[in-house]
């Protein structure tokens, strides 16, 4: 049995271990626990395809633009690259940190966390791992990059031809994906998994 009390009333619950239901308070009816089958293997599977989307958002061209005959197109590591020529440092670093790095641990977080639990494999340091990427969750900022991206091309759209490239339908699905992945996540589940390994 695990002990939790209510976020909402504060009620201490008594859980019984490996329920596949979703648990309620007995009070107050709040979702105490929320049963998502195969929890483990839906993220690990979510989290792969998010990986080669992200390979693909950063290989290929991101937009071209096309105006009088003349076509220039772009990657997303290379527009990072022409706010930092332009001296905008702190908004290239920005985008970095928020549309590349974060992204990748968050990527790589779940990887380290999620294969050796799907193997039933002690790996050392993932709890650590585990906090840091609820840490890092919320500096992920994917979908408000890809709200820039739209405005962008409706505001460009004016000047030149903009031809949106793979990179950008693979960065859209890649933000579906990750959060996608975020939510068939079980914390409780992993939490209690991670904690019998230690």
């Amino acid at each position: 049995m695990t002990v939790v009390a209510c976020h909402d009333c504060d009620l201490i619950n008594q859980l019984p271990d490996g329920a596949a239901a979703t648990l309620l308070c007995a009070r107050c009816g709040a979702v105490l626990r929320r049963y998502r089958p195969n929890s483990v293997d839906r993220a690990l599977a979510l989290t792969l395809a998010a990986l080669i989307l992200f390979i693909v958002a950063l290989s290929f061209p991101f937009l071209a633009m096309k105006s009088g005959g003349f076509v220039q197109e772009t990657k997303l590591l290379t527009g990072i690259r022409e706010l930092w020529n332009q001296e905008l440092y702190s908004l290239a670093t920005l985008v970095l940190l928020t549309c590349v790095l974060v992204p990748l641990v968050q990527m790589g977080a779940l990887l380290y966390i999620l294969v050796p639990l799907q193997a039933n494999r002690p790996v050392p340091g993932t709890i650590r791992v585990f906090r840091l990427l609820q840490h890092v969750a919320q500096w992920g900022m994917l979908e408000i990059f890809m709200l820039g991206i739209l405005v962008a091309l409706v505001k460009l759209g004016k000047m030149a031809t903009i031809v949106p490239g793979i990179s950008v339908f693979a960065f859209g699905l890649l933000v579906l994906v990750m959060a996608a992945a975020i939510t068939v996540l079980d914390p409780p589940l992993l939490w209690e998994r991670l904690d019998r390994r230690r």
